[in-house]
């Protein structure tokens, strides 16, 4: 089942693609072993593993890159005793060796940074004697020293020596054979059988005693080796066997001390073999522009910008760019595609099935990191032609054979990707077989994206018994150029278009017609309305929008000249009261002066009587003062509630009516400058609306206007609006130009750094802005936690995701609005 799954989704062309990039056998081994699982610990832990990679791979770090030899074959031929390891394997397993005590080396210096990678080398070690001891024998191109050992040495030398006897010997003979004619002027020594010679013509070949090893092509040339030589090239022959001999006997030597190690040298192989494997698909992530989505331990898929590896890559070839796709199996477990053909409905399919397939093997998909991807038991396909001419079965046969086995093995934890759902048969009973299908699929809990054409399909969301578990998908199609857009739009069933398509490409009008004619206008105005349901549902979104922000710039208007309108009231009384104050002050400070006018006067005999008179008016006067000052506040708070006869607003005159409140009259709000309408009364308390807002109030905070003065108002009202308008936009001006893209809550505690983020996303919705930053650092995640959480449930937030890796990653979370 899983060869058919890679072979339709095109995962094994992803499987060639990584084993290209593997350095050795040992990771073209384990790509070849890399398997679907539905263990969400293994899935997780593999995509851990390369996800730190491809971290090591963007930072640009440079991990060892080199010798990924696969020795483990020739290891376990080592085990037999008296089998030696030869040149060429000792000079891989050296440089093999040294890779892996760098990776190592490397991972254990960056163990908090790749934890998972530090987890494969933990226990590991290279057996530094080994490795000294293999150093010590070969050179840097694999050849071995000559003092590799005190032998090898001394027969080197002796050979040494030999060679240049005989070079000595041999270039007397070939002077003498030149000066005397024999051989050209221009010869030169040559090797024939492995062995030194002197070309001489074949005439005068009896000139020189020795042995003949060859002839030129034409005859006229023989090679001569000089008898004088002859005996010394023997012993030449004989060091190198000496040689051979003694390199065997080392090599043998180096066997027999890394034969009681190879099980840690195996393990050590693994671990370099892994590598090879991770490094691989790390860099095959970046390639096609992978990441971690968040993994999720339950079957769904909830995947924003997915996009299909192997169809981008083909479209960059001809300078074209990939439509992402946007795709949701959560609460709807079932996506019924819909639209034109070529419109892209079988690469959707594709792009679930390879994208899911991809990650339960390990493998980072290319979509947006802050995409839910979740884990199925299975994924069951059935996509393109099923005709088997063995088993004497048609494609619809071969297709019903496919579902068969499907409803057997159904349940919450399949996913199933269907391609022209139906077809194959006739219409009518094609679609019926699938709806049926379809619902015992939905019966069993599973989960599954279908293609079709039928319109019976495309209705089946609306039924009861499914309880919005299926969802119609549509792909969209540009009418005025007639050509489709690849987008997915989830929500509705899409037309096929066939007529339009028929029309653009040429298809004589005649036959259109007649097309038409006999499809009937049931099935014309069923594609009609789904076109114009899709438009009015556009159009209510974007209203909805625009009235959420009106409501919100509203609600924050209001809030300010309230607060404007209680700061100036609570003015107003401290005014007041000082003024109080001050006067008492004064009177205080003149009864002091008539007091000493009074002892002037005693001391001048004045009347007693007309003393004290004067005395009791003071008195009298500040008693009365001090009664003003201790009502002054109540006084002043009692002159707000009496009704006032009229109020000046926008330089209209506001007359108020002290008649009751009845429904439909106009009111003042407490305010002062706004007006609202009074929906009904309920006893002490009055509902009213202005503008999109309704409200229920006390009675005493609103005042019935007059109706003509009212009008005379509204007849005046567009400019001061405009003067309002403008005066909200510069308040909005001014918060935009301090507004904070990024916003810092390190230190804070949970609940705190929750209002903070709370508030920036309202102001950023209120001013307009789509996106903005959240540092809150990495330290043990809880904050990072408690926050992603915040905004995964937030209704105002697209999505979010962590920073570019240069900008810091995953301490800080970038959020972007709808």
């Amino acid at each position: 089942m899983n060869e058919r799954i890679e072979q339709k989704t095109g995962f094994k062309q992803v499987r060639n693609d990584i084993k290209a990039l593997c350095l050795g056998a040992g990771g073209r081994f384990w790509v070849d072993e890399m398997a679907f699982s539905d263990d969400f610990s293994k899935v997780e832990y593999n995509l851990n593993l390369t996800f730190e990679f491809r971290n090591i791979i963007l930072s640009n770090q440079n991990f060892p890159s080199d010798s990924y030899y696969d020795m483990r074959e020739e290891l376990h031929r080592l085990r037999l005793a008296g089998t030696f390891i030869d040149r060429a394997h000792l000079f891989d397993l050296k440089r093999s060796l040294h890779t892996i005590n760098d990776c190592i080396a490397f991972l254990d210096d960056r163990k908090d940074d790749f934890p998972q990678l530090y987890g494969l080398s933990v226990g590991l070690e290279v057996d530094k004697n080994l490795l000294k001891r293999c150093d010590m024998l070969l050179d840097a191109d694999g050849e071995f020293y000559d003092n590799a050992s005190e032998e090898l040495q001394r027969i080197r030398i002796a050979r040494k020596h030999k060679k240049a006897e005989i070079e000595r010997h041999i270039r007397k003979i070939l002077s003498l054979s030149k000066s005397e004619g024999w051989t050209n002027d221009d010869a030169e020594i040559t090797i024939r059988n492995g062995r030194p010679v002197i070309p001489v013509s074949s005439a005068n070949k009896r000139r020189i005693k020795g042995f003949v090893h060859d002839y030129s092509a034409s005859g006229n040339t023989s090679y001569i080796e000089p008898s004088e030589v002859v005996e010394l090239n023997n012993e030449v022959r004989e060091l190198d066997f000496e040689e051979q001999r003694e390199i065997i006997r080392i090599l043998t030597e180096v066997s027999d001390m890394l034969r009681p190690d190879i099980d840690v040298l195996l393990s050590d192989y693994i671990f370099l073999s892994q590598m090879d494997f991770i490094r691989a698909k790390a860099l095959y992530a970046v390639k096609i522009k992978a990441g971690l989505p968040i993994l999720v331990n339950k079957p769904q898929i909830d995947w924003y910008d997915a996009r299909h590896p192997l169809l981008e890559a083909s479209l960059a070839l001809h300078h074209k760019k990939i439509v992402p796709l946007r795709i949701e199996l959560t609460k709807h477990r079932i996506l019924v595609i819909s639209g034109p053909n070529a419109g892209g409905k079988s690469v959707c399919l594709k792009t679930t099935g390879l994208l899911q397939y991809m990650l339960q093997c390990g493998l980072l998909v290319p979509m947006r990191e802050t995409s839910e991807a979740g884990i199925f038991g299975a994924i069951f396909i059935d996509i393109g032609d099923e005709q088997s001419l063995e088993d004497d079965l048609s494609t619809y046969s071969s297709h019903l054979l496919n579902m068969k086995r499907l409803c057997e093995q159904a349940n919450g934890r399949t996913l199933f990707l269907i391609d022209e759902f139906g077809s194959g048969t006739d219409p009518e009973v094609g679609g019926a077989i699938a709806e049926a299908i379809l619902e015992d699929l939905n019966a069993s809990k599973a989960f599954g994206v279908v293609t079709t054409h039928y319109s019976k399909l495309k209705l089946i969301s609306d039924k009861a018994a499914n309880h919005g578990t299926i969802v119609n998908g549509a792909m969209l199609f540009d009418k005025d150029n007639m050509k489709p857009l690849y987008v997915l739009s989830i929500g509705k069933p899409g037309s096929s278009f066939a007529f339009e398509i028929a029309k653009s490409i040429g298809l004589p009008k005649r036959i259109i017609e007649s097309a038409v004619e006999k499809t009937g206008s049931g099935i014309m105005d069923f594609e009609q309305q789904l076109q114009q349901i899709e438009v009015e549902k556009q159009e209510l979104k974007r209203k909805e929008e625009q009235f959420e922000v009106a409501d919100n710039l509203l609600a924050e208007t209001i809030a300010k000249y309230e607060k404007m309108f209680a700061d100036v009231s609570n003015r107003k009384s401290e005014i007041i009261n000082k003024a109080k104050h001050e006067a008492k002050q004064i009177l205080e400070g003149a009864n002091q002066r008539i007091e000493k006018t009074i002892a002037d006067i005693r001391t001048a005999n004045a009347q007693k009587e007309l003393t004290n008179a004067a005395r009791e008016k003071i008195k009298q006067d500040i008693v009365k003062i001090d009664a003003d000052l201790s009502s002054g506040k109540s006084k002043n708070n009692s002159a707000q509630s009496h009704t006032e006869p009229q109020k000046q607003i926008h330089n209209v005159t506001i007359r108020f009516d002290s008649s009751p409140i009845v429904e439909g009259d106009n009111v003042l709000l407490s305010d002062g400058v706004t007006f609202a309408q009074v929906l009904r009364l309920k006893r002490d308390k009055v509902e009213v609306i202005f503008g999109n807002i309704a409200m229920s109030l006390p009675l005493s905070d609103v005042k019935k206007v007059d109706k003509k003065s009212y009008q005379r108002y509204k007849s005046k009202k567009t400019t001061s609006e405009k003067r309002s308008f403008n005066s909200i936009m510069d308040d909005i001006n001014k918060k935009r130009a301090v507004f904070k893209y990024q916003i810092d809550v390190r230190g804070e505690k949970a609940d705190q750094a929750l209002e903070i983020v709370s508030k920036q996303v309202d102001e950023a919705r209120l001013l307009g802005e789509r996106q903005f930053a959240v540092l809150h650092g990495k330290g043990d995640g809880i904050l990072k936690s408690v926050i992603r959480e915040f905004l995964k449930n937030n209704s105002a937030v697209e999505a979010f995701r962590p920073a570019a890796l240069e900008s810091g990653g995953e301490g800080i979370t970038v959020v972007k609005l709808y």
